[in-house]
């Protein structure tokens, strides 16, 4: 697969994104896997200046609409940080059957590395009016009941749905 023809075209404005794991594993069935995700934007947060406007995390893959005055290095450092630990992770765990795909399906040119976590490119669309971000928010909370995990967004646990709903989110987001 080629280069995205999404990018992040306006890095100071708000981006929806999706980043895929390599071939559509499923490595975000493990709570500890998740964790690491949501650490990593709390500490973007905190001290990256990302804006985090709604996610959420099924199980191989991400939806997240954010915003930084530097949007590009932010998710490449999400990406980076992110891959490292799961993999350490899974390595720890001894899960050899996906550390095993992880290595079968990196792509050719990856020649620095053992393994490949996530596929190339975050598919960013920027979200340029109010009715486009309530669009990617509804489809972002919407997607676990669409695949019918859940009946209500709220009841997602990996997803910003329940901060939107009035409720105790398991992280702190920049409501839109």
């Amino acid at each position: 697969m080629g280069r995205s023809r999404y990018t992040i075209t306006e890095p100071d404005r708000p981006h929806f994104m999706t980043c895929t794991v390599l071939e559509w594993l499923p490595v975000f069935t493990r709570p500890e896997t998740v964790q690491i995700i949501l650490d990593c934007w709390r500490y973007q947060r905190e001290h990256e200046g990302l804006l985090l406007y709604g996610f959420v995390i099924l199980e191989n893959h991400l939806h997240f609409i954010a915003q930084a005055k530097d949007l590009n290095k932010c998710v490449n450092s999400f990406k980076s940080y992110t891959a490292r630990q799961i993999i350490d992770h899974l390595q720890a765990k001894r899960v050899e059957r996906l550390l095993a795909n992880l290595r079968f399906f990196k792509r050719a040119h990856k020649a620095d590395r053992e393994y490949q976590f996530w596929q190339e490119g975050v598919h960013a669309e920027l979200v340029f009016s109010e009715a486009m971000m309530r669009e990617k928010l509804d489809y972002i909370h919407g997607n676990p009941v669409k695949r019918g995990y859940v009946s209500l967004a709220e009841h997602w646990r990996y997803s910003s749905a329940s901060n939107y709903a009035g409720l105790e989110g398991l992280i702190d987001i920049d409501l839109w």
